[in-house]
């Protein structure tokens, strides 16, 4: 019997660079559209002047929280403020 042939060199680099170019291809495709993002800054900037708080604040909030839910972000705003 004989043993297989183990690709190496050139077809290893190929699937690397294929599998490389289709994570990129799908990030893209995951991004948020421009209209989206517009409308989630103007509720950044809508929460951090209700609650007296800079926007870096919110955004760090919504990223942390994994939400950009009004009221998942105020819950999370009270739960900080009140370890102040």
């Amino acid at each position: 019997m004989s043993s297989p042939i183990i690709p190496t060199g050139l077809a290893s680099g190929q699937a690397a660079r294929q599998e490389q170019f289709v994570q990129s291809k799908n990030m893209k495709t995951d991004s948020v559209s421009p209209v989206a993002d517009a409308d989630q800054e103007v509720e950044v900037l809508y929460l951090a002047k209700r609650h007296r708080v800079s926007p870096a604040i919110i955004r760090e909030i919504m990223r942390r929280a994994g939400s950009t839910e009004r009221s998942a972000v105020e819950r999370e705003l009270q739960k900080g403020k009140a370890r102040r």
